[in-house]
């Protein structure tokens, strides 16, 4: 077995689980769909964390010929991992008692799940100039975008639909850049 391959057993897991765990939350309120309020917005923001989990564990595959690796770098994708796992178990609301507002949940505590990928798009400069070796200005104007977008998500909670348009696009262009 590679180093590469032990090391993203590891990070294989948390992918799995934060997968797991948007799957299930679909699975849940689709069970008690007559006490929710879904939204488009919501619905569309889920499909992109789990379309970051996806395109992590692609890009993992990228840094195979990564011959010797530190624990920093271990270190670096579990983090970034947990980004995700963090940003999938906010992104939707538990089924409770009541009635649930999708869109209501994302302006709320669904704003946590912008600050865990705000986290994770500060990690993809190190990985792309340390690991990937990629040129430096995409590398760093590229996430920054992703950035921006994350804080805007936080600091205007009102305008969660159109920035979930916004971000949708950018992830477009992510997936264009790395598949």
């Amino acid at each position: 077995m590679t180093q590469h391959e032990y090391i993203f057993v590891a990070v294989s897991i948390i992918l799995g689980l934060a997968i797991t765990r948007l799957l299930n939350s679909v699975a849940m309120l689709i069970r008690v769909y007559e006490r929710v309020g879904f939204h488009w917005a919501s619905v569309l923001w889920s499909i992109n964390i789990l379309v970051y989990a996806l395109q992590l564990w692609w890009v993992g595959w990228d840094l195979r010929g990564l011959e010797q690796w530190t624990f920093l770098e271990f270190m670096t994708l579990i983090f970034a991992s947990v980004c995700i796992y963090g940003a999938a178990e906010i992104a939707l609301p538990m089924p409770e008692n009541g009635k649930l507002d999708l869109l209501k949940h994302s302006q709320g505590l669904g704003r946590f799940s912008a600050a865990s990928m705000l986290v994770y798009l500060l990690i993809g400069p190190f990985v792309n100039l340390g690991m990937l070796h990629n040129p430096l200005l995409p590398s760093l104007l590229i996430p920054a975008v992703g950035v921006l977008l994350m804080a805007l998500v936080i600091a205007f909670p009102k305008r969660f639909p159109a920035l979930t348009i916004a971000f949708s696009v950018y992830s477009l262009v992510i997936l264009l850049l790395t598949a």
